[in-house]
């Protein structure tokens, strides 16, 4: 097995083991809702520190429901794992020519190089 397989299955190991250990240990039974973002948490710890607090800004566009809410983030985390994908696919297949045209270029060279020696044996 490769250094880089391996290195892929430790970080297969360590993304499943931060997804299911909050999961199996019970982390945020105590809680209402176990695992409201960062912006719910904040908004409540805000309210309770100090109950009349009014925010600087509004949204600019708020989503009618929760479900829509969800739809517009699981979209904007596939636009950008695409473009991830894009530039580090285009990275590899750029990498990857350059090698192909470096052996073509030094194969052609040491064909040259054995048709020059030939032609010179040839005049011996």
């Amino acid at each position: 097995m490769s250094r880089n397989t391996k290195i892929n299955i430790l970080l297969l190991v360590v993304v499943a083991a931060l997804a299911v250990l909050p999961l199996a240990l019970g982390l945020g039974d105590h809680k209402e809702e176990p695992f409201a973002g960062a912006d719910a948490e904040a908004e409540t710890a805000i309210t309770e520190i100090e109950p009349d607090y009014e925010p600087w800004f509004s949204p600019l566009y708020e989503p009618p429901s929760g479900e829509i809410e969800s739809a517009l983030f699981a979209l904007q985390a596939a636009l950008g794992a695409g473009v991830l994908a894009y530039y580090f696919g285009l990275r590899r297949g750029r990498r990857q020519g350059e090698e192909r045209a470096l052996e073509r270029v030094g194969g052609a060279e040491s064909a040259a190089g054995a048709t020059a020696e030939e032609s010179t044996a040839e005049r011996s």
